[in-house]
């Protein structure tokens, strides 16, 4: 082992650390998509196959072969959606979105979700992230406007045909709205959720989205992310939860600028 480590040379640790880092990236971009089901899959399949060599299983290794042979185009294939969203985020760095326009976006999300509590409007709002939503984006109905509190509250009045749906914001910008959203199927959930806190748990499940969900009922403010739920909070709680999402920390964005050599 130690005579192994002395044969590497400077490249090999740049080598190494470029793969590491990019294997890193891929894990968390897939990170609670329906990819990381698809790639376990995968690795299973390929188990399989070694397995059926190893055994001499004939029929099944024969199968297995031809099924991988044309491995990359099947990977090409099944995470297509996931590979453009990696290639859209090459040469990105965490500050490459102001944080300013971020804060600001936030300001006009809690002013709406206050108002809209306050007055018991019900709203689902669904915070894009990592994970694209375009399957859902293009079942709803295009806005493609700037987000503002009048416009979001709008949405969601009564009088609004696209009220009982859910509004799709991608940075700073309302996309669609009347979204129709996935219902969680885990049977633990609380029986007191209704449809709209249901749609929220269920998109997180499938997707990295941060969503909003004001309760018509009892007029509160919840927010839901990675398949959980936490209700009942003020304006303090969701600015600063919607915060340490979105916004870069100033010693994050000082080391980056300090690594790229920006002033």
């Amino acid at each position: 082992m130690l005579e192994l480590l002395k044969s590497l040379r400077p490249q090999d640790f740049i080598d190494i650390l470029i793969v590491w880092f990019i294997i890193y990236r891929v894990m968390l971009i897939i990170r609670g998509t329906r990819a990381a089901q698809m790639l376990v899959g995968i690795v299973v399949i390929i188990a399989a196959y070694f397995a059926a060599r190893q055994f001499e299983l004939l029929t099944l290794y024969w199968l297995l072969s031809t099924f991988l042979s044309s491995f990359f185009l099947i990977v090409i294939i099944v995470f297509q959606r996931d590979i453009r969203r990696a290639l859209t985020q090459v040469g990105r760095t965490p500050f490459s979105r102001g944080s300013e326009e971020m804060v600001h976006s936030i300001d006009e999300l809690i002013g709406a979700a206050t108002v809209m509590a306050r007055k018991r409007i019900g709203a689902l709002i669904i915070l894009e992230r990592e994970t694209g939503l375009k399957d859902y984006i293009e079942a709803g109905h295009d806005i493609d406007a700037h987000l503002s509190r009048e416009l979001l509250i709008s949405l969601f009045l009564h009088e609004s045909p696209l009220h009982d749906g859910g509004v799709i914001i991608r940075r700073g910008r309302i996309l669609t709205a009347g979204c129709v959203l996935p219902l969680t199927k885990n049977p633990y959930i609380s029986k007191r959720l209704g449809t709209r806190h249901r749609a929220a748990i269920g998109l997180s499940e499938e997707t990295d989205a941060v969503i909003i969900v004001v309760s018509e009922e009892r007029g509160k403010i919840s927010l839901v992310q990675h398949g959980a739920i936490t209700a009942d909070l003020d304006e303090t709680a969701v600015r600063n939860r919607l915060e340490a999402i979105f916004v870069p920390h100033e010693d994050q964005v000082n080391i980056w600028k300090n690594w790229l050599g920006k002033p």
